[in-house]
């Protein structure tokens, strides 16, 4: 080799932060870990590979605070301009934050439905542990092959853990829609990347922000074309209508931990996707995305509430459609501030509106989870989980039935959940300050009119209960329901609501990240 090739093969190697990229890395180790495990565990430890997941999942999200002091890149190219395929950044950090908290709460809900069920542990807790490696390495991807790759590490473990539940029809069938809903959306996706490559020559999010200024006119519908197929495949993984069709029997098919972990990371990780390819990539047709974003906006939220109030008290899965249809109007509350980003006047603003919807998420995963840490607890004893179910519940579990109602009143916006009331306030006003009276107006009416719902089920709760009256069958779910380690669970629930009422305390917490420039 001459000295000159060995110079330009020294000149290729890129080094790795390895700092930088532990989180994910903890995440994906701990996993394979658990897996080898339990080769060589009884029947009788399994329950030791859940807080060797648990224990994975809290050192990831410390891994984090080395971090703070600014950031970081890795896996930079060396030749050309200066761009990297990873960078630890602030909202790269808060993301990855919000991914392994949501993950490891997962993991607490998940032990009493591993022995109710009779899931197998080992892959259970592997499944978990991949999907959430590959959501906390999306956020600080800056290259449109690794936000792929991350997306696809995030969804493909994800498909099975919904279709864990061996020999259940309605288990089968949720994983069949979301799987088929997904690879849809990841093939259009593709193809969309595939036609941006094409027209600017890069897949670095930096260096397709520049070359989309100046793409050669004989590649400007090529160019176009892509980025409108690249924001409708992230429209799928954010269940954006038209694309929520899987959330609701997804959600009812999946055991309820499964589902708490997609309504939360899942939709983290189709956000920050989406606020990346947006903000960072495609900035030059913000007159395409903005509008687009706004459109479904509104049509997200106000398909996802008035699905919710048609919601049939006393059908078996009730609560858990409920919740199901919530988060698809949650979403559209979400992306609010990503089509006020389209119509900011600088990056800086940009940014800014972002903000809002990170501080949204922030508030969301908590309640939205401990929400779903109830209806874990009360599937436990009726496990057809209707809403009727839960009358009484105050009477029977006085703090499972005030945590819910608190989480309920966060989701309104209603004190004493003040978290809820701000964030919404935040969301509002980006919608306002990037001149979208008309999506203000609409969300403001969608707010009101989830007002029912919540409000609806909350009663609910302190109501006389009832003697149990003949109501329509429940479809198979498993075998027989057991009592036992159902402390991870109510350690679930005390987590979320005590977080809840901390950041209700001191909503500063976090809604100044409204407004900081977090990309």
């Amino acid at each position: 080799m001459t000295p000159n090739a060995s110079s330009l093969a020294t000149s290729l190697v890129q080094s790795v932060d390895w700092l930088a990229v532990a989180p994910p890395t903890i995440a994906a180790l701990t996993g394979l870990a658990v897996l080898v495990a339990d080769l060589f565990l009884p029947e009788g430890r399994k329950h030791l590979l859940g807080w060797g997941a648990i224990a994975g999942l809290a050192l990831a999200a410390l891994a984090l605070l080395p971090l703070l002091d600014g950031d970081r890149s890795t896996f930079c190219l060396t030749t050309g301009a200066h761009a990297c395929s990873y960078t630890a950044d602030t909202f790269a950090l808060v993301i990855q934050f919000l991914v392994l908290g949501g993950a490891l709460l997962t993991a607490l809900l998940s032990f009493s439905a591993l022995d109710d069920l009779k899931l197998p542990a080992g892959e259970f807790w592997f499944l978990l542990l991949s999907s959430a490696s590959g959501a906390a390495l999306l956020p600080a991807s800056r290259d449109l092959a690794t936000l792929v790759i991350a997306l696809e590490v995030a969804s493909l473990p994800a498909f099975a853990l919904v279709g864990l539940r061996r020999g259940d029809r309605l288990s089968s069938e949720a994983a069949l829609k979301f799987f088929l809903s997904s690879v849809t959306a990841t093939a259009v996706m593709l193809l969309g990347v595939s036609f941006v490559y094409a027209a600017t020559g890069s897949l670095h999010l930096s260096r397709i922000a520049d070359a989309l200024t100046h793409v050669d006119p004989r590649l400007d519908t090529l160019a176009q074309a892509g980025v409108v197929l690249t924001l409708v495949g992230f429209a799928f993984k954010t269940a954006a209508v038209p694309f929520h069709f899987w959330v609701p029997d997804t959600y009812v098919g999946a055991p309820v931990p499964v589902a708490a972990y997609l309504s939360v990371v899942g939709k983290a990780v189709g956000f920050s996707g989406l606020i990346l390819v947006t903000v960072l990539a495609f900035p030059s047709y913000a007159d395409v995305w903005g509008p687009a974003g706004a459109v479904l906006a509104a049509l997200t939220m106000t398909a996802g509430n008035a699905a919710a109030l048609r919601q049939r008290p006393e059908r078996a899965f009730s609560a858990v459609r409920l919740l199901a249809w919530s988060s698809v109007a949650q979403a559209g509350y979400l992306l609010v501030p990503i089509a006020a980003a389209g119509y900011a006047d600088s990056g800086k603003d940009a940014s800014r509106a972002i903000g809002s919807t990170v501080a949204y998420a922030l508030m969301y995963a908590v309640v939205n989870l401990g929400a779903f840490a109830v209806a874990a607890l009360v599937a436990r004893t009726s496990p057809a989980n209707r809403l009727t179910d839960y009358r009484g519940l105050y009477a029977a579990r006085p703090g499972a039935a005030l945590a819910l109602a608190f989480f309920l009143l966060c989701l309104a916006g209603l004190p004493p959940g003040v978290i809820g009331l701000f964030a919404k306030v935040t969301v509002f006003s980006a919608a306002v300050d990037a001149g979208l009276g008309w999506l203000a107006v609409v969300m403001a009416l969608n707010v009101v009119v989830a007002l029912y719902y919540y409000l609806q089920w909350t009663a609910v709760l302190f109501r006389t209960p009832e003697p149990a009256a003949e109501t329509e069958p429940v479809p198979a779910t498993g075998p027989a329901i057991t009592r036992t380690r159902a402390v991870p669970l109510t350690a679930a629930i005390a987590l979320t609501a005590a977080a809840g009422i901390a950041l209700s305390g001191a909503p500063q917490l976090v809604l100044r990240f409204a407004s900081s420039a977090l990309l």
